[in-house]
């Protein structure tokens, strides 16, 4: 008989389970067969959802990965990102309040880094900041803001972080904070990677919260805001060793880091995304070495206990695409789909959703 480890379990997809509870075993009845199946699919943390609808197969927008995105004034804005690595990285704003009409603010906007950036909205500005400019690996400490997406104004060149690309970013206790990143998108050694914690009022004048945070050095992470805390996992190195990472840390002050689990049953990813939605935390697609692009859905209250959200329609496995929360749906654009796109997917949960218990 086989026997399947937990971690494994977790990854079992409940729709199977559920299709062979009819097989008939030589070990026992198909009902004994069935309640052991049942217990299975009970541990594989799976949960049928709805399906996901794509609301625009070909946005204005050039298809990309890696841009920033955020919520400003009731609409989606899309921002910079990335084409390919011989090609210059685009500086074009678009904007739009439904996922269908898009609106384009500016075709160059003053800033030349805009892959992997920090996109965030604060204190009724938008702001944009470090990333890289391609070709090549010239990075950024630059912090740009504006209240239209037409025009930037450039707060400060020297934040006191260095240049990096690929950050992890919150708006947390009324400052902005950026942490984490890599200094060489093409070599992530324990110099280039970053484990420091910024946080600014104002994005001119910056604070050293921390300098080595407790959690290991990364790039390619993500970070969330919820239950009062800083949350930040997954990311690893890319390049020249790929060492993914599925690790959940979180922080009440973003000095003192306390591990949530040093493994999430999603598998170690980097280059994926995290919202907040329904009172959960979601992690939605991403990449490795191993794995080639994921196309999974995860939510959790807590960080440590996850679930799958199954749909039987979703958008195709991709990474450094862009998700959002507006207008109680979770938004799924772009990203690198095995060749990019500026697809906009929505997910709508109903109301009565087991999740929101």
């Amino acid at each position: 008989m086989t026997t399947v480890s937990p971690g494994r379990i977790s990854r079992l997809d409940r729709r199977s389970c559920c299709l062979m509870l009819s097989v008939r075993s030589p070990w026992g009845s198909a009902a004994t067969l069935g309640a052991l199946l049942g217990v299975i699919c009970a541990m594989a943390g799976a949960e049928q959802g709805p399906n996901w609808v794509c609301v625009n197969e070909n946005a204005d927008w050039q298809p990309r990965d890696s841009q920033g995105e955020f919520i400003y004034n009731d609409h989606m804005w899309v921002l910079g990102g990335w084409f390919t690595p011989k090609t210059p990285n685009p500086r074009d704003v678009w904007k739009s309040p439904d996922g269908l009409q898009w609106t384009q603010t500016v075709d160059v906007a003053p800033w030349e880094h805009s892959d992997l950036s920090v996109s965030l909205v604060f204190k009724g500005k938008m702001w944009f900041m470090g990333g890289r400019k391609l070709p090549g690996a010239e990075n950024s400490n630059k912090v740009w803001s504006s209240t239209d997406g037409a025009e930037w104004t450039l707060e400060t060149d020297d934040p006191g972080w260095c240049p990096r690309v690929s950050p992890s970013f919150v708006v947390f206790k009324d400052r902005m904070w950026v942490f984490a990143g890599t200094e060489n998108f093409y070599d992530d050694n324990d110099e280039t990677l970053k484990n420091d914690v910024w946080s600014s009022t104002d994005g001119k004048d910056w604070k050293l919260e921390i300098e080595h945070a407790a959690w290991p050095k990364r790039t390619h992470a993500q970070a969330v805001v919820f239950d009062n805390k800083i949350w930040i996992m997954g990311g690893g190195r890319w390049n020249p060793e790929t060492v993914p990472m599925n690790d959940v840390w979180c922080s009440e002050d973003g000095v003192n880091w306390t591990q949530v689990t040093e493994a999430a049953p999603w598998d170690p990813r980097m280059w994926f995304s995290l919202v907040v939605y329904r009172d959960q935390m979601w992690v939605l697609g991403g990449w490795s070495r191993t794995n080639g692009n994921f196309g999974d859905v995860w939510y959790s209250k807590d960080g440590k206990n996850w679930t799958e959200l199954k749909s039987d329609v979703i958008w195709d496995n991709r990474h450094e695409h862009s998700t959002l929360v507006f207008q109680d749906k979770i938004w799924v654009l772009g990203g690198y789909a095995e060749v990019l796109n500026s697809q906009v997917w929505t997910l709508e949960l109903p109301q009565d959703w087991p999740g929101d218990e």
